[in-house]
């Protein structure tokens, strides 16, 4: 009988009831000011636990990873606490949940940022765009490239973030390194123009990746760690002048730590035309569990399991206006129509009031 997305699975130390994920969604709903965990974001996760994993919120790692206004993050006791209620919710209705490892790089802005520090990034690059801040869209600045000696720093960083999210409670954690974000920066020679061993080569460019995942492994066990992924994304001005070579790389030299999973956003989140990449040869050359994201709907989401493409599949929206997103597959019932206006920020209205079907 062939797997489809009802049917449980292990993915590494974690079992999982079904194989439909709650894919990471900023939401900005944290209390300000601390961007801590709140009552409404108990109320969210829990009313999702159907799933067969919720990946939680992107969440930054320390205060100089942060990008956006009221974002959850994992690095004060008080963070620590609040996850701690979203967690424990979570689990007293059978679900699992991992959280986000976050580090924003470029895409942030001084006023986000303690002391008005300016972002950092591999390179002084300024991203075309523009921030969200606390007073509306401000023209992103020019990043500072941060020097050698401060990688350990940031690595120490991913360790006691890592640590914090195992005291909170998550069943696993997942290094964000996708989007357009510092990891993702280091990882595209658009953003890494270093001249030092973080730097130049495919392998060069991946180092960082690497020793953040090595970093989180010993906190965690390997098997209780996802990497995400996006190849063709060029969300926030990322690009790479040969993706298919950087990604196979990644995968092969990310393989020998026996993940968890590995979660590739399979899909663009711009207004530019995709660079061609060949996601079945991505997918041939890692033989773990993988995780497919982007815009997959219940029958692709079947068939890319039946087939072998995929363990498991990472929904978004279709998460945000169906909290009861696995009953409605089940059912084949019609889907809520989610409010884009209430994606971001705000209060219960467009996160935690999605009519269920009963």
């Amino acid at each position: 009988m062939s797997n489809d997305l009802f049917t449980p699975i292990r993915l590494g130390r974690t079992e999982l009831q079904n194989r439909i994920v709650m894919a990471p969604l900023t939401r900005n709903r944290a209390a300000m000011p601390g961007n801590v965990p709140q009552d409404i974001n108990v109320t969210y996760y829990t009313q999702r636990a159907t799933a067969g994993l919720l990946i939680a919120e992107a969440t930054p790692i320390s205060p100089m990873a942060h990008g956006y206004p009221a974002t959850p993050g994992i690095h004060t006791a008080e963070q620590v606490a609040g996850w701690n209620k979203v967690v424990a919710a979570v689990h007293a209705k059978g679900g699992k949940i991992y959280l986000q490892l976050w580090h924003v790089g470029r895409i942030s802005h001084p006023s986000l940022l303690p002391d008005n520090a300016i972002p950092v990034a591999p390179s002084a690059i300024k991203p075309a765009g523009q921030a969200y801040t606390f007073t509306g869209l401000q023209d992103f600045v020019t990043p500072r490239a941060l020097g050698l000696d401060e990688i350990p720093a940031l690595l120490e960083d991913y360790r006691r973030a890592a640590e914090l999210a195992l005291e909170a409670g998550f069943d696993g954690v997942e290094v964000h390194a996708a989007n357009g974000y510092l990891i993702d920066q280091f990882l595209r020679d658009g953003t890494n123009q270093r001249q030092d061993q973080y730097g130049g080569s495919i392998a060069n460019r991946s180092r960082l990746l690497l020793e953040v995942v090595a970093t989180v492994s010993k906190v965690w066990g390997a098997d209780r760690v996802g990497v995400r992924l996006s190849p063709i994304n060029q969300f926030n001005d990322i690009r790479d002048s040969n993706p298919q070579a950087l990604f196979n790389h990644v995968v092969e030299v990310l393989a020998p730590f026996k993940l968890a999973y590995l979660h590739v956003v399979e899909i663009g989140m711009s207004n530019d035309a995709p660079q061609a990449f060949d996601f079945n040869e991505l997918r041939r050359a890692w033989q773990g569990n993988y995780m497919a994201n982007g815009g997959y709907d219940k029958a692709r989401g079947n068939a890319a399991i039946a087939s072998g493409h995929a363990e498991c599949v990472a929904y978004g929206v279709p998460f945000i206006a169906n909290p009861d997103l696995v009953e409605r597959f089940l059912a084949d019932a019609p889907l809520n129509v989610p409010d884009q206006s209430s994606f971001y920020g705000g209060t219960e209205q467009g996160y935690t009031d999605y009519p269920r079907l009963t």
